[in-house]
């Protein structure tokens, strides 16, 4: 990289802009997210991404939307791009609870404060820059573009929502973890390409007018049946979602086609599976892993505070839990950093002024996936499965947790820690085989790496709700709470094991939470973690909330929609009260 930085931080203003010696930029991003140079904050990498390019690159945090538009407007007009996010989260989810009232905090704010971006803030921040600058490609990327790339339900208006791109007028999209396809736009655009040419980067989406785009070689092409067939028969939109989900969970999946608005959304494949080396690489990128100073006198951003002294040792989930957006974001194929590069990333972090010796979280999406794939990769580039543990452990899944130990080892050995705990939910289901490495991994976890309360998420008891929701029987659950009990007990430890829990889920019934409610009772567990189900785009959960119907049975399912009947299915949670 041959720019001389002046600040460790990528610019936000004006001033700053000029202090750097900058007459235009090249790419303006912008998020609803207060502004943290961390790699858990997604558009801090692809900022970072971006400029290793050697691109001058900026970033407007939180622009306001409700006045005069100065804050889009500030920076003027990018050479190569406007990149557009929401965040790390959805907007609505950030906005509000499951009963769809306004939430009066936002974790990702300085101060925890509400109200810094928009409903729907992809679209938002995408119209204001397309009517000010509407020559100027706009590319949109993170988890609520991902997420809403195809035609959707969205469950605050209560109504199926044709793809983001049509909503937000933006010219391309990026889903899932872009490092790979933000690299291949900013590259072809540099180059001279026009944003319209881009049709066959993976791991994107553009529309069309005509069904005369490029082709990509190689790859198959499935027409969906679009937006308009499927706001007229549910039945439909359930079956494209089966297509979509299968698609996204394969090796090599075909490009998806919804025609929508007598034009089409066209969905290119996903990149190839990063590897190792190149995970490792992103995490090398010169992070300061603290918010911008602009927060100083702010307070406290809380999103931040709970990573803060966390290592993400890995990316994907193979779990496929049907209410889940982690596998249709990152995919469900494990990626996992190096050893070496994990151990660089904590001696950084010992380096901070107020780290005291102890990790928060040694995880990822799931705790204990790492280095975890099939043994036989040929086999894998066959399936489509959603989940590689649900109905059952694939045969083909390698489950073996040495390389986890031997890690945690490592970090436990080095100098300057203290403790690591396991912030991460752990899946107990890998440990049903019983195996040596399972059996030492689930009693060092216990050992050494519990912060007093360690995060298991059964998330029912009932049999069939659980088969709806992909989670294995609460028979595992309740023998991983005896193992527990025992490795405590064989310890002298008096740590707690905290139970996740969902309410009104596709499926449940108010008798069904009885019945969760007397086994919690009957193991003396009193629920904390409690959750009403909130039906989020791209889930098969959320599908069978709006239709009614299991997409993969077609059969109908039971769904509590009204506010009081979710309300009181929550309330058994607290059977104590």
């Amino acid at each position: 990289m041959s720019q001389t930085r002046k600040s460790p931080w990528l610019p936000t203003t004006k001033k700053e802009v000029e202090q750097l010696g900058w007459e235009q930029l090249d790419v303006i991003l912008f998020t609803g997210d207060a502004y943290v140079d961390h790699p858990s904050f997604g558009i801090a990498v692809i900022a970072r991404i971006l400029e290793s390019l050697d691109l001058k690159v900026a970033v407007i945090p939180q622009p306001n939307w409700q006045d005069d538009l100065r804050d889009f407007k500030k920076l003027g007009r990018p050479r190569l791009f406007f990149g557009v996010s929401s965040g790390n989260m959805d907007s609505m989810i950030n906005h509000y609870t499951a009963n769809k009232r306004l939430r009066s905090d936002d974790t990702y704010t300085a101060g925890d404060k509400a109200g810094f971006r928009p409903d729907y803030a992809t679209s938002v921040y995408s119209k204001i820059l397309k009517s000010l600058f509407p020559d100027v490609p706009v590319v949109l990327g993170g988890i609520e573009a991902s997420l809403r790339r195809f035609t959707h339900y969205d469950y605050w208006s209560d109504a199926l929502k044709k793809p983001i791109l049509v909503d937000s007028e933006a010219d391309i999209l990026v889903y899932g973890m872009g490092e790979k396809a933000i690299k291949d736009i900013a590259t072809a655009l540099n180059n001279g390409a026009n944003i319209a040419s881009l049709q066959t980067i993976r791991q994107t989406a553009f529309i069309s007018k005509q069904r005369d785009f490029a082709k990509i070689e190689n790859t198959e092409e499935i027409l969906l049946s679009g937006y308009e067939k499927c706001i007229a028969d549910k039945k439909i939109f359930a079956t494209t979602f089966k297509t979509i989900e299968e698609e996204s969970n394969k090796t090599h999946s075909k490009r998806l086609i919804e025609p929508v608005d007598k034009g089409f959304m066209v969905v290119n494949p996903p990149a190839e599976l990063m590897t190792t080396e190149e995970l490792d690489a992103v995490y090398r990128l010169p992070f300061t892993r603290l918010p911008h100073p602009k927060y100083v006198k702010k307070g406290a951003i809380p999103a931040y505070e709970m990573i803060k002294f966390s290592v993400n040792i890995h990316r994907g989930c193979f779990g496929g839990c049907s209410f889940c957006t982690i596998s249709a974001h990152q995919g469900k194929f494990i990626t996992s950093r190096s050893t070496s590069s994990i151990i660089d990333e904590l001696s950084k972090l010992s380096m901070m002024v107020d780290f005291k010796g102890n990790i928060s979280d040694l995880g990822g999406p799931s705790a204990n996936m790492y280095q975890m794939r099939g043994t036989n990769m040929e086999l894998c580039e066959k399936c489509k499965r959603p989940s590689c543990a649900w109905p059952a452990i694939c045969p083909n899944l390698n489950t073996n947790h040495s390389a986890l130990s031997d890690l945690y080892k490592r970090v436990r050995d080095l100098p300057f820690i203290r403790k690591a705990t396991i912030g991460s939910g752990i899946r107990y289901d890998l440990f049903a085989d019983n195996s040596e490495s399972s059996q030492r991994y689930k009693s060092e976890l216990i050992k050494y790496h519990v912060s007093g309360r360690l995060k298991v998420a059964p998330e029912h008891t009932n049999e069939g709700v659980l088969r709806l929701m992909r989670k294995p029987s609460i028979i595992l659950f309740k023998k991983f709470y005896d193992d527990f009990t025992r490795i405590n007990n064989a310890n002298k430890l008096r740590q707690q094991l905290v139970p996740y829990f969902i309410s009104s889920h596709p499926g449940c019934t108010i008798e069904n939470m009885r019945q969760l409610a007397a086994e919690m009772k009957s193991m003396k567990l009193q629920p904390e973690q409690v959750q009403d189900f909130t039906p989020t785009p791209m889930t098969l959960s959320s599908v069978m909330f709006y239709t009614g119907i299991d997409p993969y049975t077609m059969k109908q399912v039971f769904v509590a929609t009204k506010k009081e009947d979710k309300l009181a299915q929550k309330d058994l949670f607290f059977w104590k009260k």
